[in-house]
């Protein structure tokens, strides 16, 4: 599924995010960025020993990444250039502020890639698995925000993919993404 909003195309797949030809994959990382299971788990296998050392660099400098924030390192072994690792928040129920956290994954994910001259870009659905946000707020949130800053920005991204590995989740954007058409 696809749509464009102002000059960028929104694609839609359902699949292996570490296997997409794009500049810049996004991975649903953790504060120690020391990699983890799901998406960053299988982010760190693909892209191999490069992205845990450029993590483990970012760690010396900064002590990890926080929530809402976002970094970057090596595509290691996989296709794309770099990997945008962004830190998403925890679901309490909407009461530490996880939307405005959530919101921020995106909006610094999106900068860091401009900055990067970053012409494409495939994220997957942040926070959703072990942290628990619920897949249809988060969604929302994902699709608001990126549209928020096309439209806002004189953005060189041309393609945002949005990918989902699970049914579920493809879905769910795919019903949100039919309401932006």
């Amino acid at each position: 599924m696809e749509v464009m909003i102002d000059k960028t195309l929104i694609q839609l797949v359902q699949g292996d995010i570490t296997k997409l030809e794009v500049d810049a994959i996004v991975n649903a990382a953790n504060t120690s960025l020391m990699g983890g299971g799901g998406v960053d788990g299988a982010i760190h296998k693909a892209g191999g020993k490069a992205i845990l050392e450029d993590c483990i660099k970012i760690r010396n400098q900064r002590g990890g990444c926080a929530v809402g924030e976002a970094v970057i390192t090596t595509g290691g072994n996989m296709k794309c250039r770099i990997v945008i690792h962004t830190v998403g928040p925890v679901w309490n129920s909407g009461a530490n502020n996880e939307e405005e956290k959530l919101r921020n994954c995106y909006k610094n994910t999106l900068t860091l890639a401009e900055y990067n001259q970053v012409t494409s870009v495939a994220i997957p659905s942040i926070s959703t698995g072990i942290y628990k946000y619920p897949k249809e707020l988060a969604a929302g949130i994902a699709l608001n925000e990126i549209s928020k800053y096309i439209v806002n920005t004189s953005t060189r991204i041309n393609k945002i993919v949005f990918v989902s590995f699970d049914e579920v989740n493809y879905e769910i954007y795919k019903n949100k993404l039919k309401g932006i058409c």
